[in-house]
């Protein structure tokens, strides 16, 4: 895959060390000295192209017309959407990636820019933290590229109220499937008659509601919540 990176700051030097490592071929674009020399040290000298990002012509000599995705890294908004809008009308790049800087422009970031996939770092962020404070201790392991499905794991503890129940009889959400039980080290496939042990590790794929759905299930059994009354 040819890639062009728009940027060298952080992000767009991180992205190209890993697009470098997985073979892709990559064109890292900056003007500013000091971090032609940073990257100089973090990258192969052929995944580095001097110039200004936004000149059309520095675009050109970096191989827009052949490259299959753009990412605009830099840290000004404006630059980053004009450079998408230059790379896919000019240069019919085919896919285009940019980085939000300050998430009031947020809505700037579409189609009429021809932005494909915007990057708010404060809206990904905010969107861990609810997922990881809404599904407890279940851990989710990847995001799958197509719909809004991820493959989450959990550990199903001594006192689940999904213990001893065939998974045909859990009422599991609609969007949730239990793809593999990992029980004493070897992976069990699931069907219908299964159950759950204490410390089996459930692999499921589920949307965020199937997966808050399923972790309830999977949770540790609250009631009366170890009190003895009177607070003794």
């Amino acid at each position: 895959m040819y890639v062009i990176i728009a940027g060298g700051g952080r992000t767009g030097a991180q992205l190209a060390r890993i697009l470098v490592a997985q073979n892709h071929f990559v064109q890292l674009i900056d003007s500013r000295p000091e971090v032609l020399a940073r990257l100089h040290k973090e990258l192969p000298t052929e995944a580095i192209f001097e110039g200004r990002p936004i000149d059309p012509l520095v675009l050109e000599k970096a191989g827009a017309e052949k490259a299959d995705v753009l990412a605009a890294c830099t840290t000004e908004d404006e630059v980053n959407l004009a450079i998408c809008f230059m790379a896919r009308s000019r240069y019919k790049v085919p896919r285009t990636i940019a980085r939000i800087n300050n998430p009031r422009n947020a809505w700037l970031f579409d189609h009429k820019f021809h932005v494909d996939v915007a990057v708010n770092q404060a809206e990904i962020m905010a969107s861990i933290i609810e997922e990881e404070m809404s599904l407890g201790d279940m851990m989710t392991l990847i995001k799958l590229r197509r719909g809004n499905y991820s493959l989450v794991e959990e550990k199903v503890p001594a006192d689940a109220p999904a213990l001893g129940i065939a998974i045909k009889d859990l009422n599991l959400p609609e969007h949730c499937v239990i793809a593999a039980i990992i029980r004493h080290g070897e992976v069990i496939v699931p069907r219908g008659i299964t159950t759950f042990e204490p410390g089996d590790e459930v692999l499921a794929v589920a949307d965020p509601e199937g997966a808050r759905q399923l972790a309830k299930m999977l949770s540790p059994n609250k009631v009366g919540n170890g009190r003895t009354g009177n607070g003794v």
